[in-house]
């Protein structure tokens, strides 16, 4: 207490001057980052006010929603991003073009971990089926950007399986990558990631005509000292030992 016998008045928090659009992406980051970390239904508004070192009142200006429409906001933001990885100009060879889309969509892997395993992870009870949805589009939005690369207005269901699986490769190596404590390098899984797409064009053309003629045509495009070149170096061997158990 001071001289007067009233205690002294407790400091407010200074509270940083943003825009309107700043502080939004402060607020869903602080909150993607506290989803990840937690089941969703265990982060109250307060958590989230905390980690962005605003008030509570601030975050309902914004989210007037409550936490459900914050995690949807927050899901959508990094669904955003991901969607944007593969994004690339059709020009040069395909793998080319897969190496710097998974440049970019492991880039925000390692800089977002924690937000992207709450966006791919799932099984909350804050979840519905628009937060399902969400995710959905961001795999069904990389297909249809690897399906243009593939030059396929119309595929047929053996290659939209085949493209739409190697997504789900993707997704799922990026989240044992994380388990594995980022091992092994990015440029490592980038190169693997590219080899296990060139692999399942390559087993579903000796199946399907459509994906036989597409790839034919993607690897027609490819330099011999490119990484399908290197690719088959490494493989044939290991078929030519295996052949004489056929």
């Amino acid at each position: 207490m001071n001289g007067s016998g009233t205690a002294p008045a407790v400091p407010r928090p200074a509270y940083r001057r943003m825009g309107v659009e700043q502080r939004r992406t402060q607020l869903l980051a602080a909150a993607l980052d506290l989803f990840a970390q937690r089941a969703p239904e265990d982060v109250s508004l307060d958590d989230v006010a905390t980690a962005a070192e605003v008030s509570r009142p601030l975050v309902y200006r914004y989210f007037p929603g409550g936490k459900q429409q914050l995690y949807e906001a927050a899901l959508r933001s990094a669904a955003d991003r991901l969607e944007g990885c593969f994004a690339e100009p059709e020009t040069g060879p395909l793998t080319q073009r897969l190496s710097h889309a998974l440049d970019r969509y492991l880039a925000f892997v390692d800089e977002h971990d924690a937000g992207f395993s709450a966006l791919l992870q799932g099984g909350s009870v804050v979840e519905t089926s628009r937060t399902s949805a969400i995710v959905d589009e961001v795999r069904r939005a990389a297909a249809d950007q690897i399906l243009r690369h593939l030059g396929v207005p119309e595929p047929g269901v053996r290659l939209r399986m085949a493209v739409r699986m190697w997504i789900t490769a993707v997704e799922g190596a990026s989240l044992i990558w994380l388990d594995e404590d980022k091992q092994p390098a990015l440029d490592e899984l980038r190169d693997w990631l590219v080899d296990h797409f060139v692999a399942l064009l390559t087993a579903t053309a000796a199946r399907d005509p459509q994906t036989a003629r597409v790839t034919r045509a993607a690897l027609g495009m490819e330099p011999a000292d490119g990484p399908v070149g290197d690719l088959a170096r490494r493989v044939l061997p290991v078929v030519k030992d295996a052949a004489h158990l056929l």
